[in-house]
Formats: structure tokens, C-alpha cells, sequence
């Protein structure tokens, strides 16, 4: 349970990645800037350093191969207007992601292409089959099922690319000083986010030459991006998915814990775990609630997660018609398919946490007022 004074008395999660973290996918580039901005390191996870250092190096190279390969034609191809799924995270929006990709008239980035937006356009066809051993069936986090093929959030692959994300937490537990500038990029300097906005569109133009169809791209992280969205891609389409606070929250802490676990290069620290994502949370949704008046009507469609979750076909064609995309029909069997697929699947359970209840109630009041859910009981 939660302590009154903010600090997380969560216990360190376990669970197995078979060996895979999120750093594989970084260049000795990006990793030397972690380090330089003082990145937390500990030898207690020499296990994950050091083949984080490997590959690295292994990154580095075939970066340069695909530079030689791939530089020319990156600069000549055009990209159609991307597709942005939003929301704060464990609102639902792998399960809309999942939804949207089902449609083979758009394309995505999936888990392969996400660790290694360095070079998947040159390894992907040889590595992916080579390594899947190294993927977890299923996410730690929610037991959703995983693998190199599947969607993947990009918010990953902008990390690797340029170090400035959100996830840039994995390495600096406790320190929202380290990357808070980097959810939105306000406060960014202009040559971060220059480069951020480069990396973005880079990995669009790959995701367009491996496929060259509209990109859905789902990150959380997009949430609080609209405004520099909007400068890239002015015609882009935006489906925001939002949830109750506290499902929302109590589930952030749990994601959190897993991914600490899972990725951390230095000691483990979840002190003050809370408080950061009750600050993020509050920051996603003023932001979010801000921000999108600058998307044009017709260009951003939002759906409740519990209605999507009651009737996934029903507002899938509402979303399709919505934002005027492709005629429905053509995927709907696909998506009852998969949404019979589901129906096995268990999303983890926790007890009503008092204290939660109570940040949720006070200081999430806007979120539950702007959104119509009733307070927690």
C-alpha cells in the first residue's frame, strides 16, 4: 500500500525478458551522451551493461552500412500524413494501436523496428527470425503478447535515436530534472529539438520505404507533443483514448515498477515513484486538453476506454468515419476476429487502494469532471 508521504512501498518487481533491454537497440553515440549527463550505472547490473556495450558497437556499424545504403533514398521519399494514437499510458492505447494495425491499407513500427531504428531496413529480414528467442511472449507489465513483429510504440525508437524521451527515466531513477524538458519539448533547447523532430522523421521515411503506406504510430508520449506533431506533419490525424484516473494511475505504478526492473543499468529506486507520475499524469492531460484546439476539425477523433472495451467494432467504425478513413468494411472482419481472440485474456486485478482513491478524488478531480467518471467510491 501506498505511504501518505508520496514514496512508493512498492517491491521491486520480477520478471524475465529473456536477456532483452531496452538500451540494446542504442549506438555508442547516444549511449556516450547518457553517460556524459551522468547516467546512474552500478556494477549490480554489469549483466546488463555489458552487453548493452556490445551492442552498441554492433548498432554503430550497421548504422554506417545502412547510412551508405539507405542516405540517398531517405532523402527522396516522401511520406504520406502519419496517424497518431494518444493518451496517457494504460489508457488503453496498445489495445486501440492493435485495433488500428489490424488494417493492411496502413502500416506500423513493430518491436524490431523500434529496438533497432538504426539499421532494420538492413538487418531486419536476417536478425528478427535469428533472435526471437530473445522476446518475451508476453509484456511483463499486462501479459499482452509480445513479439518482433507486433506494433510497437515509437516512443522507443526516439529514444534510442536521440536519448530524449520520457524513457530517458530508465536511467536516471528520481530525477524528473533529467528529462522532464523532453515530454513536451516547451523548454527543450532549439538543437534537441531539431534533432528530435529529424529522428521522427527519419524513422516515418524508413516505416514509408518498407511500406509505403499512412504510419500509425502510438506513443504515449505523443500526448503531450500536438503542437510539434503538428509542425512535421500539419495533415496528420490524431485518436486520443482516455480512461478513469485511478485505473490509469494504479496501473502507471505497476508499469513503472516492471519497467525499472526490467531496463535499470543502475541501482533500483523507486522513491517518489508516485508523486512523478501524478505530476506526469496531471501535465499529459492539461496539455493534451490544451493543445489539441490547434487540430483542425475532422483531424482528431477521442474514445473512451470503456466503451471501446464494450463494443471494439461499433466504435472502430465510429473512428473510421470520424476522421474519414477507408471503408470500414474491408477490416471489420479482422477486427471481430481478433476481438474474439481476446476474450481469454486476463488484465491484472488490484485491491482499491484508500490513499489512491483519495489523491484521485482531490487532486484528479479536473480529469474525472472533464471526463465524466464518477469519484472512486
Amino acid at each position: 500500500m501506498s505511504k501518505p508521504n508520496g514514496k512508493s512501498a512498492a517491491k521491486p518487481v520480477r520478471n524475465s525478458q529473456r536477456g532483452l533491454v531496452i538500451w540494446h537497440g542504442m549506438r555508442m553515440r547516444e549511449f556516450a551522451k547518457l553517460v556524459n549527463v551522468g547516467a546512474e550505472l552500478h556494477w549490480s547490473q554489469l549483466h546488463r551493461i555489458l552487453p548493452t556495450l556490445f551492442m552498441t558497437a554492433h548498432n554503430s556499424i550497421w548504422y554506417q552500412v545502412e547510412q551508405l545504403r539507405m542516405k540517398r533514398k531517405l532523402e527522396q521519399t516522401e511520406v504520406q500524413p502519419p496517424i497518431f494514437v494518444l493518451g496517457h499510458w494504460r489508457s488503453g492505447t496498445t489495445f486501440l494501436h492493435n485495433l488500428m494495425t489490424l488494417d493492411d491499407r496502413f502500416t506500423y513500427p513493430n518491436l524490431y523496428q523500434c529496438i533497432f531504428p538504426h539499421h532494420f531496413l538492413t538487418t531486419e529480414k536476417a536478425m528478427a527470425g535469428l533472435t526471437s528467442f530473445m522476446v518475451p511472449k508476453k509484456r511483463p507489465m499486462d501479459n499482452m503478447q509480445t513479439g518482433w513483429k507486433l506494433p510497437q510504440e515509437d516512443e522507443i525508437a526516439l529514444l534510442l535515436m536521440t536519448t530524449y524521451s520520457p524513457y530517458r527515466n530508465l536511467a536516471f531513477q528520481g530525477y524528473r530534472e533529467r528529462y522532464e524538458k523532453y515530454f513536451d519539448f516547451k523548454e527543450a533547447p532549439q538543437e534537441e529539438r531539431d534533432e528530435w523532430k529529424r529522428a521522427l522523421m527519419t524513422l516515418v521515411k524508413k516505416l514509408t520505404i518498407r511500406n509505403n503506406k499512412p504510419v500509425v504510430l502510438k506513443s504515449p508520449g505523443h500526448t503531450y507533443r500536438i503542437e510539434i506533431l503538428r509542425e512535421l506533419f500539419p495533415d496528420a490525424k490524431f485518436v486520443y483514448i482516455y480512461r478513469h484516473p485511478y485505473d490509469v494511475i494504479r496501473s502507471t505504478i505497476h508499469l513503472r515498477g516492471v519497467m525499472f526492473q526490467s531496463n535499470a543499468l543502475g541501482r533500483l529506486n523507486l522513491q517518489s515513484n508516485e508523486e512523478l507520475i501524478f505530476e506526469a499524469y496531471e501535465q499529459c492531460i492539461k496539455t493534451y486538453e490544451q493543445d489539441k484546439k490547434q487540430i483542425p476539425e475532422g483531424h482528431l477523433y477521442e474514445v473512451k476506454y470503456e466503451e471501446l472495451e464494450k463494443d471494439p467494432v461499433g466504435h472502430m467504425r465510429a473512428v473510421y468515419e470520424g476522421l474519414d478513413f477507408p471503408d470500414f468494411n474491408v477490416v471489420q472482419p479482422k477486427i471481430e476476429q481478433y476481438v474474439a481472440g481476446q476474450k481469454e485474456y486476463k488484465k491484472n486485478v488490484f485491491a482499491t487502494d484508500p490513499h489512491l482513491a483519495e489523491v484521485v478524488n482531490n487532486r484528479m478531480k479536473f480529469v474525472l469532471d472533464a471526463y465524466g467518471y464518477d469519484p472512486v467510491a
